[in-house]
């Protein structure tokens, strides 16, 4: 399981949000670059990268920023934020964004994700952002109507191998891992007749979530505000999975 650590920009620096709330922010470097080279130096192989202005706007805001963490980092490199059209998908895959993250676009225009792994394959990685057992869009401003199940039915449907849950009640909250919400994913991806790899994303507090979060056969596990304040030290905690011991 990979420990992926979160790089949320803002207006250019890197933030943290509280359950998306964009009212409830923390400013933790106005370089986040150097944040980026901070964390492969300490041992990260992969980035999330989300452009925050871009999810609330629609389109990439920061993109000159997230492209030169994309082509300086690295690091392997997810991008998320305001993807909402073919152009948008082409133009991350081109800068070398490993994988490309697509939240609205999955919920509003279902046929543009089979498209897009048709195009890009493996590159593709779709984001079950869930709030009250529903997905969220447009930055988590709104909430849909679709149960997270009919979403998982369409994006398996679609070809994607990349699913990236996040438990947007506890994201920035330091409230630890809800395991029954995930588990309850895992089951509907398998009913759904899926194979795509799960990333983690949402309260992850301390090393002891992380290691419980490696005996539920995920691909990986996103970590931000417990990195940010120091309850989380990244060398530790890849030392503890290699070792399995969250001691």
């Amino acid at each position: 399981m990979e420990l992926i650590p979160a790089i949320d920009i803002r207006g250019g620096r890197c933030v943290r949000l509280v359950q998306g709330d964009y009212g409830r922010e923390t400013v933790f470097s106005d370089d986040p670059l150097a944040v980026a080279l901070s964390w492969v130096r300490q041992g990260a192989r992969w980035l999330h990268v989300v452009d925050l202005d871009g999810a609330r706007e629609g389109h990439p805001v920061n993109d000159a920023l997230v492209r030169r963490i994309v082509q300086e980092s690295g690091a392997d490199v997810q991008v998320a934020g305001g993807v909402r059209g073919a152009a948008a998908i082409d133009r991350w895959v081109e800068a070398g964004a490993a994988r490309v993250v697509l939240g609205t676009l999955a919920v509003e225009w279902p046929d543009a994700v089979a498209v897009a792994v048709a195009a890009h394959g493996d590159r593709i990685a779709v984001a079950l952002d869930v709030k009250d057992g529903r997905a969220a869009a447009k930055g988590w401003l709104e909430t849909s109507q679709m149960p997270i199940a009919e979403l998982l039915g369409q994006v398996v449907d679609a070809g994607v191998r990349h699913l990236i849950y996040t438990d947007i009640s506890r994201d920035g909250m330091m409230s630890h891992v809800d395991f029954a919400a995930l588990d309850a994913v895992r089951d509907a991806l398998a009913a759904a007749g899926g194979h795509a790899g799960l990333v983690y994303s949402g309260g992850v507090t301390s090393i002891t979530d992380i290691i419980a979060l490696a005996q539920h056969d995920l691909e990986g596990v996103i970590v931000g505000r417990a990195l940010y304040d120091g309850s989380i030290d990244l060398p530790q905690a890849l030392l503890a999975l290699a070792t399995g011991d969250g001691t």
